[in-house]
């Protein structure tokens, strides 16, 4: 696999190539665009007066510019492409540089509610998200949440096989994430859906086949005039019996128009990303699963938009008066076209759903083989279902810096509990949020910073970070009961690997110790697995009376009057703790 960051450097010179090129290119066309233009007027001076000529000219510069036209807005749409695939390369890079605090902060997602993602920084500045989230869409975005929260244990192979392969794809996921990045609509896609299953057709099959009638009799009408054999009274009369009748159904055409409108940019731009979708190769199951959802018998989605696209531009061009005169009076064309409309949502809506789906879960995925691709040194956990639930070897937090970051061996079995003693600033916090995000990360399908894992599959259940609500009026004990009443109530429906940093803080040390050891047994009887951290010594003493208790710990030394951590994960139990000793340091305390 290539280094990612000698990766990026190369496509930043390629790229950079590329915008050099196309900026040139955009230049010879503006330039081109000048000559037409004065070469047309130059050639209309030269044959004036000769009517014949003087039209040929006109209507060869008009093809002409039309060409240039959209030859140039395909280059402009080529560079802005380019320069968005630049800042991608670019951001990964600063991204490398532990450089990310200026990426979406998921923010929106925090929910103090949920099983674990309050406690682990999985949301917010300097969060997990933060350094994992590379969507483009707003869907896209909101699925990689889902899919970090969710604490499903299911698929965990298939998920692991479509990121591996994810990763592989460098060029093709920036493409699209690239592409992604240039969707600018007002419309959410399920506000699209959502109208296409509510939408009920007003054209009936009867009034689809009229305007074809109509048309046919208003060619008539016409050809009887050029050959005078019709006055132009009739014409009038005919052209007005159309607007007539067009008028009928203008309210519901208008409607129709004013949602089109809405999707017509949307689905213009989606476009591109399904054409992506379609020509892409995918080898693991659950990859070739998902790109399905854009696969039809009958016609390619990329295709089927691309019709719809014609349908809602002729539907436009009801807003120029020439046309909706003209176009309705003598061939009832906005009837025709808004039975078109309807027969196109009645054979491709229920589909349109499935097709932004699967943009969605390729706009996520992308950030997950993202992070695999850039962290080469991760492993994908290898499934077990042994006696044990998680063994990593050289385990540490991928947030924290590689150079710096302390790493432990962890082995935690089935059914058992691991109480963990230590310090002030030891790293009993980090440990906790390693084990918990590693196991988040594994259930996910993501390579975890560790050189072997062997995982046990096992939601997962915190409690760390408990606050009060002067909102709801609730002090932090009842916020920290109410918690540890939730977890209870879970532990009866399912299995789960519990993270516990301290237990009853809201209360006085004789009552929490007693609270404690109690809560605690009810865990192991709950058939739980888990970690507590506490700063209570009184709960070791658990460990020699139920055996499916371990005590750990982390400390701290003083060496030369300083402050000395190792970060080490010892056996045992913590005998230097250093409160007093950072009262006295910093000046607080004699």
């Amino acid at each position: 696999m290539a280094d990612p960051i000698s990766f990026y450097h190369h496509q930043i010179k390629a790229h950079t190539a590329q915008l050099l090129k196309v900026k040139k290119q955009l230049l010879a066309y503006s330039m081109l665009r000048l000559v037409v233009f004065l070469l047309t007027v130059f050639a209309v001076y030269l044959f004036f007066g000769e009517v014949k000529w003087v039209i040929a000219i006109v209507l060869v510069a008009i093809a002409a510019f039309i060409y240039l036209v959209s030859r140039q807005t395909d280059l402009q749409y080529r560079r802005d492409t380019i320069v968005a695939l630049l800042k991608i390369n670019q951001t990964e890079i600063e991204v490398k540089q532990r450089r990310y605090f200026q990426l979406p902060k998921g923010n929106e997602y925090k929910d103090a509610a949920h099983y674990f993602s309050q406690d682990i920084d999985l949301f917010g500045r300097g969060s997990f998200y933060q350094y994992l989230n590379r969507t483009a869409l707003q869907e896209g975005s909101d699925l990689l949440a889902a899919l970090l929260t969710e604490n499903a244990i299911d698929q965990i192979g298939a998920k692991q096989k479509a990121i591996e392969e994810l990763s592989e794809m460098a060029e093709w996921r920036q493409e699209f994430s690239a592409t992604a990045s240039l969707v600018k609509t007002g419309v959410r896609t399920e506000e699209i859906t959502a109208w296409l299953e509510r939408n009920r057709p007003f054209v009936s099959q009867l009034m689809g086949r009229i305007p074809k009638l109509f048309s046919v009799l208003s060619v008539s009408v016409l050809a009887l005039l050029f050959f005078n054999l019709l006055p132009g009274s009739v014409l009038l009369f005919w052209s007005m019996l159309g607007l007539a009748i067009s008028l009928v159904f203008t309210k519901k055409i208008t409607k129709l128009s004013i949602h089109i409108s809405k999707i017509k940019s949307t689905f213009y731009q989606y476009n591109k990303l399904l054409i992506l979708l379609e020509d892409a190769v995918f080898k693991s199951p659950l990859l070739q699963e998902k790109q399905k959802l854009v696969a039809n018998e009958h016609i390619k989605p990329s295709q089927a938009i691309k019709e719809l696209s014609t349908l809602l531009n002729a539907l436009d061009n009801n807003n120029n008066i020439f046309y909706l005169i003209f176009a309705n009076g003598l061939f009832l064309q906005s009837i025709t076209t808004s039975y078109k409309i309807e027969k196109w949502i009645e054979k491709n809506g229920k589909d349109v759903k499935k097709w932004f789906n699967s943009i969605a879960f390729f706009d996520a995925y992308n950030s997950l083989g993202n992070f695999a691709f850039n962290h080469p040194g991760y492993t994908y956990p290898s499934l077990s279902d042994k006696d044990f639930v998680l063994q990593s070897v050289q385990a540490g937090h991928p947030l924290l810096d590689p150079g710096k970051s302390v790493l432990n061996d962890i082995q935690i079995g089935k059914e058992r509990f691991f109480i963990i003693t230590g310090a002030n600033m030891a790293g009993k916090s980090t440990f906790l949020r390693t084990v918990s995000l590693q196991i988040v990360m594994a259930n996910v399908g993501l390579p975890v910073c560790a050189e072997k894992v062997v995982y046990n599959p096992v939601k997962l259940m915190t409690s760390m970070r408990t606050t009060d609500s002067l909102t709801d009026n609730e002090s932090y004990f009842f916020s920290e009961l109410k918690r540890l009443q939730f977890m209870v109530e879970e532990l009866k429906k399912d299995t789960y690997f519990i993270v516990l940093d301290e237990i009853l803080k809201g209360t006085n040390s004789t009552d929490k110790a007693i609270g404690s050891r109690k809560f605690v047994e009810k865990l192991v009887a709950s058939k739980a697995t888990g970690i507590i951290a506490t700063h209570d010594l009184s709960l070791c003493g658990a460990a020699k009376e139920i055996p499916q208790i371990e005590n750990f710990y982390f400390d701290a030394q003083i060496i030369a009057n300083e402050l000395y951590f190792d970060y080490a994960f010892k056996k045992g139990i913590c005998q230097n703790m250093n409160a007093s000793f950072l009262l006295k340091k910093m000046g607080i305390t004699d």
